[in-house]
């Protein structure tokens, strides 16, 4: 698994030089956030959390305990982010616990709402309990590519191709605070919507 590891923090970071990489969203002030992007978005995820800027502020990723998961986590090590094992699914409670904690030392949490088993594009609501119980902001991440491959898996992951153009979004940070479950999570909905957008880029390109 190692060498695997390897190769593919290699092949990462070859796509991310090679392409051009634009940025588009405010700055964050320094506060602790719960960060979500799509499951399909974790390939050239780990590079928009450099840009952000946190400064001693620490992220956690939420992955589940699954084989993938224990790859998918050694990887992000590389990036130096750090990772919390499990899911709002199985071990929920353990979870949960370990997300408080790490938003109580001021740090930040990110979140795949869709993962780890899906369906597409969907809410959990281990995100809206996390951020309504500790009172912090929501800042949705996405990344778009002009030329790319899509996976035939659940989540549609996409893979950037090289020398390929890159459009990163970092949505302004909105509170959840006082809303019911069902409309917190319509309305996260709506903001991937709005920052999910793919037709300011032509596949032809």
């Amino acid at each position: 698994m190692y060498i695997l590891i390897r190769l593919i923090f290699l092949l990462q970071w070859f796509l991310f030089l090679s392409c051009k990489k634009e940025f588009l969203g405010e700055k964050l002030d320094d506060k602790s956030y719960v960060f979500l992007f799509w499951h399909g978005k974790l390939a050239l995820m780990p590079f928009i959390f450099k840009k952000l800027a946190l400064g001693s502020k620490k992220v956690f990723v939420m992955i589940s305990e699954h084989k993938d998961g224990e790859l998918i986590a050694k990887n992000i090590e590389l990036f130096g982010i750090n990772s919390i094992r499990g899911s709002t699914y199985k071990g929920a409670s353990s979870v949960l616990r370990s997300s408080f904690k790490v938003l109580d030392e001021k740090n930040c949490i990110a979140i795949t709402p869709d993962g780890p088993r899906g369906p597409y594009h969907s809410i959990a609501d281990g995100c809206v309990n996390i951020a309504q119980k500790k009172d912090v902001d929501i800042v949705i991440l996405n990344y778009e590519a002009s030329r790319y491959w899509e996976f035939k898996s659940w989540d549609k992951m996409i893979l950037p191709k090289p020398f390929s153009k890159i459009r990163y979004r970092i949505l302004k940070p909105f509170s959840l605070k006082n809303l019911e479950k069902d409309e917190a999570k319509k309305i996260i909905k709506e903001k991937f919507d709005m920052i999910s957008t793919k037709d300011s880029f032509s596949k032809d390109t």
